[in-house]
C-alpha cells in the first residue's frame, strides 16, 4: 500500500515548486535510503516532492541525533523502530505535501470524530500560538484544516530554530518561501528570528532573511560563528526596523555599518542611521577600536550594549562610544582587560542615562575611574566591579555618596574593600538589594551588621570565602528576613 501511494505521489509531484527538489536532491551527504524508509513507513503517505503549497517538516534526525537533541527531533516523522535503523549523524530538512489529499478513509473517519476537532478555529489558533516552530510545522501535517490553521500569518511573527545539526540555511529558505506565498517575495508578518546555537547557519541564510523580511525587528544568532560582516551588512541595510541584534559568539563579525567598507564613515548624503537599540557582541574576539567606532557612528540610538570578553578594546574605543551614543543605559565591559580609568572617564560622559555598568575583571580600573562614574552618573542602579583589585574603601565611599539609588553591587575579589566601605554603603545606599562580597578578605562581621541594620530590603548577600562569624550571619538573617545568604561557613545553618 505504501509503495503504491508513493508512486501516486511521485506522479503528482512533477511540475511542483523547485524548492522541494532543491532540498530533497541536496548532496549534503544525505542517504536517500533513509528517506525512502521513512516515506514508506509513515501512516500518512509522504514524499520529498511537494504540491503547490508545501508544508515543511523541518527536521528529520537520525536515531542517535534525536537522543542528543530532543528539541529538533520533535519535527521528525513518527516511524517504526525498523525505519529509523539506518542511523546517520546528520540532520536534513525535508518537505511534506499538504495533508488530507491521499489519506485512507479509516484514518479520515477517526480524525473526523476526534474530540479536538470540536474546538472552533479561534481556539485552535490560540493553542497553536504557544507552540514552537518545529511543533507548529508538525501540526500542519495532521489534516487539511490544521494545515490551513497552522499557516495562519498571525502565528508566524516569530521563528525559533535551535540545534547544532540543523540545516539552518535550508530551514530558513523553506519557511520564508512558504510565508511569502500570499505576498510574493516578501514576508510582512515575520518580526522575530531566533537561530541561537545553529552552527551551520551561514551568510546565505541571513541573506534570505534580509531579502524576504523587511519588517524584521529582532534577530538572535548567538553562537553562529560562520556569520560574517557581509551578512550583517545585508540585514541592517535591508531591515530598517531592526531594533534588537544578538551577535554573541560570532567571532568573525568586526563591525556593523551601512557601508560595505568598514573604514568608510556614514556620509551625510545618505541621511540614514541604523535603528538598533539592543546590541550584544559578547565573545566577538575580533572586535577592535576601529570597529566599535564604526558601530557607534552608525548606531546612535543604542541603549543596551554588551561587549563582554572583547579583549582587544581599549580606552580609545569608549571615547567614540560616549561621543556618538549618548543614550546608553546598560553597558558591559566585563573582561575587557585593556580598559582602565581613562575609559571609565569617557563612560562617565553618558551622565544621567547610565543605569547598568559592568567592568568585572578589568584589572586596570582603580578608585579614580569609579570616582568619575560616581560623580557624573548619579542614577546608577547596578555596578559589577568584581576582580578590580585597585578598588578600595575610598572609591566605595564616593560611590555610596553620589549614587544613593544603587540597588546591586558586586565587589567580590576586591581585597582592599573592608568594613569601612560597607559602613558608608549602609549609610547612603539603604535601598541595596543585592551585594556580593565574595573573597573580600578584609570584610568582617562589623561591616555585615551595618549593612543588615540599614538595608532592610536586602535580598541576596554573597559572603563566600569571607572570614565572617556565624553570629554576624544570624544577625543578618534576623534583620533581613527575605535575604538569601550565600556563605561557606559550616557553623551557620
Amino acid at each position: 500500500m505504501g509503495a503504491n501511494n508513493g508512486k501516486q505521489y511521485g506522479s503528482e509531484g512533477k511540475g511542483s515548486s523547485s524548492i522541494s527538489s532543491d532540498i530533497s536532491s541536496s548532496t549534503d551527504h544525505t542517504p536517500t535510503k533513509a528517506l525512502k524508509n521513512v516515506a514508506t513507513t509513515e501512516g500518512l503517505e509522504t514524499s520529498t516532492r511537494t504540491l503547490s503549497t508545501p508544508s515543511p517538516g523541518l527536521i528529520l534526525p537520525s536515531k542517535s541525533s534525536s537522543l542528543s537533541s530532543p528539541a529538533l527531533s520533535s519535527n521528525g516523522h513518527e516511524t517504526n523502530s525498523s525505519s529509523s535503523s539506518s542511523a546517520h549523524t546528520e540532520t536534513v530538512a525535508v518537505i511534506h505535501p499538504q495533508p488530507g489529499v491521499h489519506t485512507r478513509s479509516r484514518q479520515s473517519k477517526i480524525h473526523h470524530y476526534a474530540p479536538i476537532n470540536l474546538l472552533p478555529d479561534h481556539t485552535l489558533l490560540q493553542i497553536f500560538s504557544h507552540l514552537p516552530t518545529n511543533q507548529l510545522c508538525r501540526c500542519a501535517r495532521v489534516c487539511r484544516r490544521w494545515y490551513n490553521l497552522a499557516w495562519d500569518p498571525r502565528l508566524w511573527s516569530t521563528i525559533r530554530l535551535t540545534g547544532e545539526l540543523l540545516h539552518a540555511d535550508r530551514a530558513i529558505r523553506v519557511l520564508t518561501h512558504r510565508l511569502c506565498q500570499d505576498t510574493p517575495n516578501v514576508c510582512l508578518t515575520l518580526e522575530t528570528v531566533v537561530v541561537n546555537g545553529c552552527k551551520r547557519l551561514t551568510d546565505r541564510g541571513l541573506h534570505i532573511l534580509a531579502q524576504c523580511c523587511p519588517e524584521l525587528r529582532r534577530l538572535e544568532v548567538a553562537g553562529c560563528y560562520n556569520i560574517s560582516n557581509d551578512a550583517v551588512f545585508e540585514v541592517v541595510s535591508r531591515c530598517p526596523s531592526l531594533e534588537h541584534l544578538d551577535l554573541s559568539g560570532c567571532s568573525k563579525v568586526t563591525c556593523i555599518s551601512l557601508t560595505q567598507e568598514a573604514s568608510l564613515q556614514l556620509s551625510p548624503l545618505h541621511g540614514q542611521q541604523i535603528s538598533i537599540h539592543f546590541l550584544d557582541m559578547t565573545d566577538c574576539f575580533s572586535l577592535e577600536d576601529e570597529g566599535l567606532r564604526t558601530i557607534a557612528s552608525h548606531c546612535p540610538r543604542l541603549t543596551h550594549l554588551y561587549l563582554r570578553r572583547c579583549s582587544r578594546l581599549t580606552d580609545e574605543a569608549l571615547r567614540h562610544l560616549s561621543l556618538h551614543c549618548p543614550s546608553i543605559r546598560e553597558l558591559s565591559l566585563s573582561d575587557c582587560r585593556l580598559v582602565g580609568d581613562f575609559g571609565l572617564r569617557e563612560v562617565a560622559r553618558l551622565e544621567g542615562c547610565l543605569r547598568y555598568l559592568s567592568v568585572a575583571h578589568c584589572t586596570r580600573i582603580t578608585d579614580v575611574g569609579v570616582r568619575y562614574v560616581a560623580r557624573y552618573c548619579p542614577r546608577l542602579r547596578y555596578l559589577n566591579a568584581r576582580g578590580c583589585e585597585g578598588l578600595t574603601d575610598h572609591g566605595l565611599g564616593h560611590l555610596a555618596r553620589s549614587c544613593p539609588k544603587l540597588k546591586s553591587l558586586d565587589v567580590g575579589k576586591c581585597p582592599l574593600v573592608s568594613d569601612s566601605g560597607l559602613e558608608q554603603l549602609a549609610m547612603y545606599c539603604q535601598g541595596l538589594r543585592r551585594v556580593s562580597l565574595r573573597a573580600c578578605e578584609s570584610v568582617t562581621g562589623r561591616g555585615l551588621k551595618a549593612l543588615a541594620a540599614n538595608c532592610c530590603e536586602l535580598q541576596l548577600l554573597n559572603v563566600q570565602d569571607c572570614e565572617v562569624s556565624p553570629e554576624a550571619l544570624r544577625f543578618v538573617r534576623r534583620h533581613c528576613r527575605r535575604c538569601i545568604i550565600e556563605h561557606t561557613n559550616p557553623a551557620f545553618y
